[in-house]
């Protein structure tokens, strides 16, 4: 989840913590019923699979992307650090966060 717009392992928080914060959940990235540019990248780039792992990727990239609008693999690759998945090995979701940055044209393994 984000709290004030920070990266926060849910898992770590109690709900008490968040009574009277603002926290924005997976949801809260679509507007008006449309998906966000990051989840429809995350969609474009097949960084979804089993989706277990894909509220905390999104959410730790939303941050990322907040603070810093034109990451690097490794500014990206340190946001994720706390988030594991066993299905995409990652390339399909660094390749889409950084089209969400609108550096499409770099590949996720750093070649042009």
């Amino acid at each position: 989840v984000l709290v004030y717009g920070k990266a926060v392992a849910s898992c770590l928080m109690l709900a008490l913590q968040a009574c009277g914060k603002e926290v924005t959940t997976v949801e809260g990235l679509a507007q008006g019923g449309e998906l966000s540019l990051l989840q429809r990248e995350f969609v474009e780039h097949g960084a979804v699979q089993c989706s277990f792992c894909t509220p905390g990727m999104l959410m730790s990239a939303q941050a990322l992307l907040t603070e810093n609008p034109t990451p690097s693999d490794e500014d990206i690759r340190t946001a994720l650090a706390g988030n594991l998945c066993r299905c995409t090995g990652y390339s399909p979701i660094i390749a889409a966060i950084r089209a969400a940055s609108g550096q499409e044209a770099d590949r996720a393994d750093g070649s042009a």
